[in-house]
């Protein structure tokens, strides 16, 4: 059950945050639930592996590449969902960083 309730507090941050940022374009809401699902599995398989890979340059810059990291995390759920898209490199790491607050504040209400 609390699964289910991280995956909507997932798909409105996505929702809230696709609805301030110009650029990133959700069809549907159904798509905000499978892109929260999406994000959710690529963060628990594939970002362990990036986070590993690039460790030697995320030490370099004091951890800030792990923002690059979601960006190209998040360019890859583009591909990957078909009502989801986002204009750039720029706007998918706006999004990121902005997912990533409102994510944090939305799940102090859990």
């Amino acid at each position: 059950m609390k699964i289910i309730i991280h995956l909507l507090i997932s798909a409105l941050a996505i929702f809230v945050t696709a609805y301030f940022l110009p650029g990133v374009q959700v069809t549907g809401y159904v798509t905000y639930l499978i892109l929260a699902i999406v994000l959710a599995a690529i963060n628990i398989f594939i970002k362990p592996i990036l986070t590993i890979l690039t460790l030697p340059l995320s030490i370099v810059t004091l951890g800030l590449f792990s923002i690059v990291i979601n960006a190209v995390l998040i360019m890859l759920a583009d591909k990957l969902v078909s009502n989801f898209s986002v204009d750039g490199f720029l706007t998918a790491l706006l999004f990121g960083v902005i997912l990533s607050i409102v994510s944090f504040v939305l799940k102090r209400f859990d």
